[in-house]
């Protein structure tokens, strides 16, 4: 590979990054103001309509990595019909399921209904980001996703910073959100570009979006857990720990991002390289949260967790395996694979059964179940990838020993 090559994909890296900090930056910065300038009741309300926000959001990144998939494969084809389909499921969930939070969680309708045309305009942007993805533009990615960033959060945080109050901030995130679509159309646009090949089916859109809802799933299983079976000081300081699971699992994933393509096209050495590369910063997580855990905790959630730093190493530790496990995933659903998801689901349901009937309700416990919980999952993912590889490998070689006698 090219010295130019290299840089241009040190530069993309680095471009993605720095977008994925932003849009990290302001999705913590909403509930830091929030807790300075709304009424606790409001700041719950806030904090519920985020978390219920977040999981219909999914949505927009299996959209996203579906139609990063399929371009890649195919080249520029149709995918506005799979998009729209996305869309109109993610608002029709929405509809079933926000009236009834409503009413159960006592959540105010109008700061709902913004809420959820906010989230309605971030899943529609997830086939521009896909189509930038796909086609290895990461450059304009990264600006895409800056841009999305900018609007998802961007308005909830001047309104609340300007003392707008709850609704009214929602009302200004709502519309960002929705005028971000139009800046993000213009940077996926390639003037010139003729769109052929098969339509992107909304099958693979579900198969993404599943994938990326169970990773989700079984790296909070544990957090949930903690709240439903620790007292309530020990479950928040179970909590800091998981800042540093979120952190070692989500530090790693630009490369993914500049992966997917190239697994789209069943580049193996790309596979290697990316695994290569996010279990080395995995390892390096872990490593400083050895030496270094009680200041982890310290930064994490300030100096009345420090003491809690001996643990620092299971919480890292379990958020590399996740990356790894993220990370083969994606490899599963680039290559076509029908349930890439189901592993992580049974390593969920084990994971609940074991942390409610077995093991002790203690930090130290509960964390060492989350570990080998991702342990396991990392074992059942890599089994799967591996048998895929065989089997490519096994039919390419009776395909080339068929041509060979015709």
């Amino acid at each position: 590979m090219s010295m130019a090559k290299l840089g241009g994909i040190g530069t993309a890296g680095l471009a993605v990054t720095v977008a994925g900090v932003l849009a990290n930056g302001l999705a913590y910065i909403v509930p830091v103001i929030g807790a300075r300038r709304l009424t606790a009741a409001d700041l719950s309300v806030l904090a519920t309509l985020l978390a219920m926000t977040a999981i219909v959001g999914v949505a927009s990144t299996g959209l996203q990595i579906a139609v990063a998939v399929h371009r890649a494969r195919t080249g520029p084809s149709p995918s506005g019909r799979a998009a729209l389909l996305t869309v109109v499921a993610a608002a029709g969930a929405l509809l079933l399921v926000l009236p009834v939070a409503v009413v159960v969680l006592r959540l105010p309708a109008p700061a709902t209904l913004l809420a959820a045309v906010s989230t309605i305009g971030v899943v529609a942007a997830g086939r521009w980001l896909g189509e930038m993805q796909g086609d290895e533009r990461f450059l304009q990615l990264a600006a895409g996703l800056a841009v999305v960033a900018a609007g998802r959060y961007g308005g909830v945080v001047l309104g609340l910073a300007a003392g707008a109050g709850l609704t009214v901030s929602l009302l200004i995130g709502a519309a960002t959100a929705i005028l971000a679509l139009p800046a993000l159309y213009l940077l996926a646009r390639r003037r010139g570009t003729p769109v052929r090949g098969e339509p992107l089916a909304l099958r693979a859109v579900f198969t993404a979006g599943a994938a990326t809802l169970a990773t989700l799933v079984v790296s909070y299983a544990d957090l949930l857990l903690s709240r439903r079976f620790l007292p309530p000081d020990a479950s928040g300081a179970y909590a800091v720990g998981t800042v540093l699971t979120k952190g070692a699992l989500w530090a790693p994933q630009v490369v993914t991002v500049l992966a997917l393509p190239r697994l789209a096209q069943g580049d193996r050495r790309t596979l290697r390289l990316g695994l290569l590369l996010v279990g080395a910063c995995g390892a390096f997580l872990v490593t400083a949260a050895a030496l270094a855990g009680g200041l982890a905790f310290r930064l994490a959630g300030g100096p009345d967790y420090e003491g809690l730093g001996r643990y620092a190493p299971i919480f890292a530790a379990t958020g590399a395996c996740y990356g790894l496990v993220f990370m083969l995933i994606n490899a599963q659903v680039a290559a076509g694979a029908r349930w890439p998801s189901a592993p992580l689901w049974a390593v969920t349901v084990l994971l609940v059964a074991a942390v409610w009937l077995v093991v002790p309700h203690r930090v130290v416990d509960i964390a060492w179940s989350a570990f080998g919980a991702s342990l396991a999952a990392l074992l059942a993912t890599s089994v799967l990838v591996a048998v895929r590889l065989r089997t490519s490998v096994t039919e390419r070689q009776s395909k080339d020993a068929t041509l060979s006698v015709e």
